[in-house]
């Protein structure tokens, strides 16, 4: 298959203003002028795009924390097969480097494993530590990722009964200024309102799932450029936590449901604002994989156009992570499908043929 030239019979959609007739994939790279030799040719007819970013996924993780390599390896096959091929794994308890060394599995950016206050987080998902060790497990996971750092921005304080900010604000602006001097960027869990104000304050680069934005954190984030990746799909799983939390929680339950009845409100006035916004599932865990054509229509019920969604899974998230697109001489991740997704979103669902560096995924 190596010596295979691909004609992509397209259009090729390498951006949202660029739609090119058609192209070729040749020794594993996107180039727009046929092979000057005699090679079989195999075509493929569709729409083309670059292979699906979800930037908030989990590899190696499960509902009790790391999973063994062969769940993990499953895991990234069931992204692969429906067309994710960057994944940014927002934390992770499982070492999975391995899957670096594989060309039949998606590219990983890894943010290292999750780090959380003491008892503040899922049990078996995070490095756990106290203010005073903040800085220096940031400069630790730092080290040892792909130039991201995973905060536990917020959770339920058993103590008042509800959402509250994990970090004291001088500490955690000193650990986000720690892991850019690192070199790294730092993106954040966090569910309630007051945490945005302390991550904004200290210079965030990026918030996940940011249900809690209002007014004037908003703005902020805007002027600020720092991202979200509203996870939707993982939102609509608010309720079932509210009714666990019944009447033990009462606080925490009303501030779930009201977090979740607002969230398509709350994604739109972001977008409205100029908030960059990317797609992510925050699939493992609880959440399965393979989702990104269904957060994809979230995002547009929550009021993005077409074009920006797909930005959101595709051209700009890849050069938001700096990873290539569909440029010449680009390594070959893409996907083709059926129909214009400008059109409809649905056919990102159903790829005709998936291509990972160069070869068609069987």
């Amino acid at each position: 298959m190596a010596d295979v030239v691909l004609h992509l019979r397209g259009p090729i959609l390498a951006g949202p203003d660029d739609a090119r007739a058609q192209a070729w994939v040749i020794d594993g790279l996107i180039s727009y002028a046929p092979p000057e030799s005699a090679r079989e040719v195999r075509s493929l007819d569709g729409w083309v795009l670059p292979g699906y970013v979800d930037a908030h996924c989990h590899v190696g993780l499960g509902p009790e924390g790391a999973v063994d390599a062969a769940t993990a390896e499953e895991q990234a096959t069931t992204d692969r097969d429906h067309g994710t091929l960057l994944i940014r794994d927002a934390g992770s308890a499982a070492d999975t480097r391995w899957i670096d060394e594989r060309d039949d599995l998606p590219k990983i950016i890894r943010a290292g494993r999750h780090i959380a206050r003491t008892r503040r987080y899922i049990r078996n998902y995070a490095h756990e530590v106290e203010p005073e060790q903040l800085v220096s497990r940031v400069r630790a996971e730092a080290r040892t990722g792909d130039g991201w750092v995973k905060l536990v921005g917020d959770w339920i304080d058993r103590d008042t009964g509800d959402l509250e900010p994990c970090w004291p604000r001088d500490v955690l602006t000193q650990a986000i200024a720690a892991a850019h001097d690192e070199g790294a960027r730092v993106t954040a869990h966090c569910f309630g309102q007051e945490s945005l104000y302390d991550f904004a304050a200290g210079g965030s680069d990026c918030v996940e799932h940011a249900t809690g934005l209002e007014p004037e954190t908003t703005a902020q984030f805007a002027e600020q450029g720092i991202a979200i990746v509203p996870t939707l799909i993982n939102i609509d799983t608010f309720p079932g936590i509210a009714a666990s939390a019944g009447g033990k929680f009462p606080k925490y339950r009303d501030r779930m449901l009201d977090l979740h009845a607002r969230r398509y409100d709350t994604i739109r006035s972001a977008y409205e604002a100029g908030v960059p916004i990317y797609l992510g599932t925050d699939a493992g865990g609880h959440i399965p994989h393979g989702m990104v054509a269904a957060e994809a229509l979230e995002l547009e019920r929550a009021g993005m156009s077409r074009v920006d969604v797909l930005g959101a899974a595709t051209w700009r998230a890849r050069d938001w992570l700096g990873r290539p697109g569909l440029d010449e001489g680009d390594p070959a991740d893409l996907v083709v499908l059926k129909e214009d997704p400008r059109q409809d979103l649905g056919v990102l669902s159903d790829p005709v043929a998936i291509v990972l560096r160069g070869r068609v995924v069987d």
